[in-house]
C-alpha cells in the first residue's frame, strides 16, 4: 500500500473526499514526522511507537573493492510496533 492507496482507503471509510483524507493523512504523517524531530517519541496506541535512534560511527567495507570506509555517526527514526499490530500481521502469509 502506498500513500495514495492509503487515501483512498481512508476516503472510502470515512465517506469523504480523497481530498479531504488526503490532507488529513498528509497532516498525520507531517505530525509525526514533527513530533520525532523534537525528539520526543510519538506513540499511537494499538499501532506502534515512533522514536530517534543514535547509530553510532563505524567502518564498513566498500562490496566492490573490499576497501574500508568509514560510516560516520547519525540520529535515525525508528518504529517499534505495537503487541496489537504484531498479534494483528503474525499469521499473514507472504508467500
Amino acid at each position: 500500500m502506498n500513500k495514495k492507496d492509503l487515501v483512498n482507503k481512508v476516503a472510502a471509510d470515512l465517506n469523504i473526499t480523497k481530498k479531504d483524507a488526503g490532507l488529513a493523512v498528509t497532516a498525520t504523517i507531517n505530525s509525526i514526522a514533527a513530533g520525532i524531530a523534537e525528539d520526543k517519541k510519538v506513540t499511537l496506541v494499538g499501532f506502534g511507537t515512533f522514536s530517534l535512534a543514535a547509530r553510532a560511527a563505524r567502518t564498513a567495507r566498500n562490496p566492490q573493492n573490499g576497501d574500508p570506509v568509514e560510516v560516520p555517526a547519525k540520529t535515525v527514526p525508528k518504529f517499534k510496533p505495537s503487541k496489537i499490530l504484531k498479534e494483528a500481521v503474525v499469521d499473514i502469509d507472504l508467500g
